[in-house]
């Protein structure tokens, strides 16, 4: 059985961390779903509402993980947050572009709740994927490349044997496990604190884990780690 582990240790930076879990099988990502378009670009002009008068890292659903960056000694500033570089991208006046449904339904709803939310394609693995600490080894290869590159030693990454799906947290995933038109299985981790933003946590992974069964009709695990939770089933 493969299981989403955090690494102990990373709470004694974090206490509050409190990341909600839904994994989906048997997917047919190759569809064409209009209803998740729709919602990419209501997500899309939302939050261009949201930002037109403030600076995105000023604002209150950001900053903590700004904090929390820089408690795992990583610069917000050099390395935002996934859900930070979408906002500070659409606040420029660009678009986010169409990628397939997947990782449009995880973007729409990262947007909408205001949430770093990930998508890894955990078909090729039976391996568990873990949030932990980068040791020596591990290799990560950035979208678009086939040369993998250094991680830094005690560097937060999620990460599935040696092979690290995402750098400095929730910054930038990689070319391994990212989701095409063929995944068939899917992990979407949903990072948060409890004591900020768990409400917006547990109501993203609700209509999340609603929609996979909805209008992809596909077999859907949901959970949650934090402090007291470590370990979380993905099947």
């Amino acid at each position: 059985m493969m299981n989403f582990k955090v690494e102990p240790k990373i709470f004694e930076c974090l206490p509050t961390l409190y990341i909600g879990v839904v994994a989906a099988r048997n997917v047919h990502n190759e569809a064409v779903y209009p209803q998740i378009e729709r919602l990419l670009t209501q997500s899309v002009s939302a939050a261009r509402r949201r930002f037109a008068n403030i600076p995105v890292k000023t604002a209150p659903e950001i900053v903590p993980y700004r904090k929390a960056f820089r408690k795992l000694g990583l610069n917000p500033n050099r390395f935002p947050c996934s859900v930070e570089a979408m906002f500070s991208r659409i606040s420029k006046g660009k678009d986010l572009p169409h990628i397939n449904p997947l990782v449009d339904l995880n973007n729409s709803l990262s947007l909408k709740y205001v949430l770093p939310m990930g998508t890894h394609d955990i078909s090729s693995s039976a391996e568990d994927i873990e949030m932990r600490y980068a040791v020596e080894g591990d290799t990560f290869i950035p979208f678009g490349s086939t040369q993998s590159e250094a991680v830094d030693a005690g560097e937060v990454v999620y990460a599935v044997g040696h092979e690290v799906r995402t750098r400095r947290w929730t910054w930038r995933q990689s070319e391994q496990g990212k989701i095409a038109q063929n995944t068939k299985c899917i992990f979407f981790p949903i990072d948060g604190f409890t004591d900020v933003n768990k409400t917006e946590v547990d109501c993203a992974q609700q209509e999340l884990a609603q929609i996979l069964r909805e209008m992809f009709c596909c077999p859907v695990v949901t959970g949650f780690i934090d402090k007291d939770h470590l370990i979380c089933p993905l099947e």
